[in-house]
């Protein structure tokens, strides 16, 4: 099954196509017409559960913010205000891209803002081409991580693990690799003023009076963030109602900047519903497979032979694991990795009594290496068709090597010590 899944895959087949054809096949194949019930009874545990509702809901959220303008007023208020720093504008662009990456949920809408509204801006005022390239890619990667994480609602629904504890474990992971990142950009622009050149005396020649009215451009964006995520958190309001709490809140800032209109509404729905269908069919396929592959009992030919044939200890076979998040990341995108490794991981961690929360944020942060690691990984090219036309294929592989290895180290720290991501959790919610 697992042989024919990639085969298909390889094709270039849809994912969600090729993992429920194999699905149904082996299911018909195995059991007849009446094995088509493990498939359906998987696909209507999906129906009932209510988190599903946040998807469609976040992605609506992220795009009205992004077509309405409000990142692009965001990136104004952050240029101005850390124009005096070493690095200011590309710290600011790291800022810019988190912020935006997890209020969206995704990782491509802080790219798409970053490429096209960060970018051009920072080649005209003297940046290095290499750097900045490998800023707005660094920076976009961490909206998987921090809440809300669409990647993280998806790994919930599969692993069967609260969404809220996944969250707080991401929080300390992201600001630590935030910071990381941050203080990279900060030494090499301190070593080298050549590579951020600092914004000139006139340019920063503005009254406090103007600065402290650009900073209202940044209210919006804390104000929704801390209504959907902080109330959450603090168990005012439900998983599905924080969804539908952003959603109306960036409708509602839209319509106050007065940028809402029926073309706008339009087009946000066309994305959301195109991105949100696409969603729902691979967790369709993926419980679907999982249903199935699991009944053969492949879970537990996989623990054989990993620990009783190849003798291999329980991090060992983490570690694997992680390596092959990251070879599959260079053809394949963060929900195809899930779908296609969750009836296979997520049981064998359980036996190994590691922590589900633990491996989330692992998992996660593996994603990001991922997509950000040549020769195919996924950013690289949604990058290069971005991006303007004077950075080049060369100039994106050579950039983001230092935010791997940051990565890697972060991810070697956390694994080290799971209390980076477990403290927070724990305190909140007593897990």
């Amino acid at each position: 099954m697992f042989a024919s899944m990639l085969v298909l895959v390889l094709t270039g087949q849809r994912v969600f196509a090729a993992i429920g054809f194999v699905a149904s096949g082996a299911v018909l194949l195995l059991y007849g017409t009446g094995g088509v019930e493990i498939p359906f009874t998987a696909a209507f545990k999906l129906f009932n559960w209510f988190p599903m509702l946040t998807l469609p809901l976040f992605i609506y959220m992220g795009y009205i913010l992004s077509e309405s303008g409000i990142a692009e007023d965001l990136y104004k208020m952050l240029h101005v205000w850390f124009g005096k720093v070493s690095g200011g504008l590309a710290i600011g662009t790291i800022m810019l891209t988190v912020i935006i990456s997890a209020i969206n949920g995704l990782s491509v809408a802080g790219m798409a803002i970053g490429a096209t509204i960060a970018l051009p801006e920072m080649l005209r005022r003297g940046y290095d081409k290499v750097l900045i390239t490998g800023v707005v890619q660094g920076g976009s990667s961490l909206g998987i991580l921090v809440p809300p994480s669409v990647v993280m609602v998806l790994y919930g629904m599969i692993a069967r693990q609260p969404v809220s504890q996944l969250w707080l474990a991401g929080i300390f992971p992201g600001l630590l690799m935030a910071a990381m990142f941050v203080i990279y950009i900060w030494v090499r622009a301190k070593k080298n003023p050549k590579l951020a050149p600092r914004l000139s005396d006139e340019e920063l020649a503005i009254p406090l009076k103007e600065k402290l009215k650009l900073l209202r451009a940044g209210i919006i964006p804390f104000l929704i963030f801390f209504l959907m995520t902080g109330l959450f958190i603090m168990g005012y309001i439900s998983l599905v109602e924080s969804s539908a709490v952003g959603a109306t809140a960036a409708t509602l800032a839209a319509a106050w900047k007065r940028r809402l209109s029926f073309n706008m509404i339009h087009t946000t729905a066309r994305k959301t519903l195109a991105v949100s269908a696409l969603f729902l069919w691979l967790i369709l396929a993926a419980l679907a497979f999982g249903a199935v592959f699991d009944g053969l009992g492949a879970v537990r030919a996989i623990e054989s032979l990993f620990i009783t044939r190849w003798d291999l200890s329980p991090w060992q076979v983490i570690i694997m694991m992680q390596i092959s998040f990251i070879i599959m990341g260079m053809f394949l995108d963060d929900t195809a990795m899930l779908v296609i490794v969750a009836p296979l991981y997520i049981p064998l961690v359980k036996i190994l009594e590691f922590d589900l929360i633990w491996f989330g944020v692992l998992y996660t942060m593996t994603c990001q290496i991922a997509y950000i690691t040549p020769p195919f990984g996924y950013n690289l090219f949604l990058m290069r068709a971005l991006a303007p036309k004077e950075i080049t294929l060369p100039d994106i592989y050579r950039s983001i090597w230092p935010f791997v290895i940051m990565i890697g180290l972060t991810i070697a720290l956390v694994m080290a010590f799971p209390q980076i991501a477990l403290w927070l959790p724990q305190t909140v919610r007593g897990y």
